[in-house]
């Protein structure tokens, strides 16, 4: 079975031997040496100066973020079921929030937020999605940061970027704080969340908020090569080799390929008649608009082993989203593209001739 879906992705064998060697304590100099190896690569990654791990999902993660940084009010951009928990997670801590909201396949308006910062002087901090998965949304995150700091510089920028990092290099020159998930581009199990920290944001969080989720005793804690609480060791180990290897790879080229792999996959979708939902398609995905989508759904898994995801909320059913995240085998993607266009021919929508490999393959050379 193919695992083609946005998140769990499949995991190399390189990553899973990572698991099969006996456990480091925690508390050993040989585990601090890993955890400080692998702050210092991910801060490679997100171009900021601190990093931080946290043992949750990446929800857990946007929790920190929003106890940690707001201290009068947030503003949430919510285009999907990511962004609107950015709202919900206010809506638990009693903290106040404006949200502006839109269509899953609309990204957000520069103007609209900007317009909402100059409206209201309460809004010291703003949550956006990188890459919004539901509908496989690109905001335009950098550019909105930049204008958000030209109107006030004090404005923490929070992107929840769990299905942009290790997709695209990002600029983070004027975000403060990105969030990463481990089970996303760097082809782990759920389990970790790193957030990617500019020392604005480390000024901001102060002393900070919450127990577990305290950023602040972290941030101090991992400086130092420990942890407040109990790590997952084996997830930071495995991070810390994924980490390497995309160092050997070399970033850019792994940002180049990941690019060139998506814009193919666009294409022989196209190509054989169906429609990318999005206005702004992310990177780490194809999310693809069908009005039989969970029929063919059925068909790929039962018939030729390939598992995408479906659409939630009001758009199950209508929507099917493939993986363009990590480490991905040119060979199963041509399966997996060549797998729908069957799908679709056994559907009685299309009759097959192999027209997604094809075009996915001749692009791929250009």
């Amino acid at each position: 079975m193919i695992l083609a879906t946005p998140g769990p992705v499949e995991i190399p064998l390189f990553v899973r031997e990572t698991f099969l060697k006996e456990t480091i304590h925690h508390r050993t100099p040989e585990f601090k040496e890993i955890l400080l190896e692998a702050l210092e690569r991910f801060k490679k990654i997100t171009h900021l100066p601190n990093a931080v791990f946290l043992s949750s999902s990446g929800t857990g993660a946007m929790e920190a973020a929003v106890i940690n940084s707001v201290k009068k009010k947030a503003l949430t951009i919510n285009a999907g079921k990511f962004g609107e928990r950015w709202g919900k997670i206010c809506e638990a801590h009693g903290i106040e929030f404006k949200e502006i909201k839109y269509d899953w396949d609309t990204p957000a308006s520069v103007d609209e937020v900007i317009a909402a910062i100059e409206e209201d002087k309460d809004i010291d901090t703003f949550f956006i999605q990188i890459s919004e998965s539901a509908g496989g949304l690109r905001h335009p995150v950098e550019e909105i940061a930049a204008e958000i700091k030209l109107i006030n510089p004090d404005i923490v920028v929070v992107a929840d970027g769990i299905t942009a990092l290790g997709v695209e290099d990002i600029d983070t020159s004027n975000i403060d704080i990105v969030i990463g998930g481990s089970q996303k581009a760097f082809m782990l199990p759920p389990g970790l969340a790193m957030l990617g920290l500019s020392d604005k944001a480390v000024e901001r969080i102060g002393k900070g908020r919450g127990f577990y989720f305290n950023l602040a005793n972290e941030i101090k804690k991992q400086k130092e090569g420990t942890t407040a609480f109990t790590p997952a060791t084996s997830l930071i180990i495995a991070l810390n080799e994924v980490m390497k290897k995309l160092e050997e790879i070399g970033l850019d080229k792994h940002y180049e390929t990941t690019a060139k792999r998506h814009k193919a996959v666009i294409a022989a979708i196209e190509a054989i008649g169906l429609s990318i939902f999005p206005q702004v398609p992310a990177l780490s995905m194809a999310a693809v608009y069908f009005e039989k989508a969970e029929e063919l759904r059925k068909i790929l898994k039962t018939k030729y082993e390939v598992n995408v995801a479906g659409g939630q909320d009001f758009m199950k059913g209508k929507l099917f989203r493939i993986n363009n995240m990590g480490l991905i085998e040119d060979y199963k993607m041509e399966h997996i593209l060549n797998s729908v266009e069957l799908a679709l021919d056994e559907l009685g929508i299309r009759k097959y001739d192999a027209t997604a490999v094809k075009v996915y393959s001749n692009e791929k050379l250009r």
